[in-house]
């Protein structure tokens, strides 16, 4: 697959079946038990629910709808990463649809979402504010301060955001701008995961 083939791809060609994420705003937000979110759309209605698996030596995060079918599993590469590969797996069709690259250091979190075949680039979101991303990695205490990222596309033009809010509970809210080539099911998945992995 050629760079152009894949930034002109729509971001169909990487839907998961069992969901359907038409709206361009959502907040993700952490529940009263840690590692645990829900997803809601512009409308209030939870369109996905998702927890990390306890004891697992690979971390795992599956996904539900919001009426509790099935949806996708996010699923670390390699063992106890702190820095690696999470596959995105549609419940419905057993398929890895995308794959998360967590590019870890101290002063900023960068996320690529990747063809799972071919490993281009689709997207990426990355930290704005690199002084606060290192101190959240530093003192625990930062994390009182929410991280704010924005997603941009491979040719590196913005498409959307995800805004860390000021609340008891871990919450952001992710807008897509633009989603002609953004897969929104493996960016909302993200913002759940970043936050895990930040608070670990």
């Amino acid at each position: 697959m050629s760079d152009s083939s894949t930034s002109d791809a729509p971001s169909a060609a990487y839907d998961i079946s069992t969901v359907e994420l038409d709206d361009d705003r959502y907040e993700v937000k952490q529940s009263a038990i840690r590692n645990k979110y829900v997803v809601r759309d512009s409308a209030g209605d939870v369109v996905l629910r998702g927890k990390q698996k306890l004891f697992k030596l690979k971390e795992e995060f599956p996904f539900v709808t919001g009426d509790d079918a099935d949806a996708f599993t996010v699923k670390a590469g390699g063992i106890m990463d702190i820095a690696g590969n999470y596959a995105i797996t549609d419940a419905g069709t057993g398929e890895e649809v995308v794959v998360l690259d967590e590019d870890y250091s101290l002063f900023v979190e960068n996320w690529t979402i990747r063809d799972p075949e071919s490993g281009e680039s689709l997207a990426t979101i990355r930290s704005k504010n690199k002084l606060l991303s290192a101190l959240r990695h530093v003192f625990s205490a930062a994390n009182l301060f929410p991280n704010k990222y924005e997603i941009v596309d491979p040719d590196g033009t913005h498409v959307g955001d995800i805004e860390g809010q000021f609340s008891l509970r871990d919450t952001y809210t992710v807008t897509i701008d633009d989603a002609s080539t953004v897969p929104k099911e493996a960016v909302v998945a993200a913002a759940c995961i970043l936050d895990a992995l930040e608070n670990k």
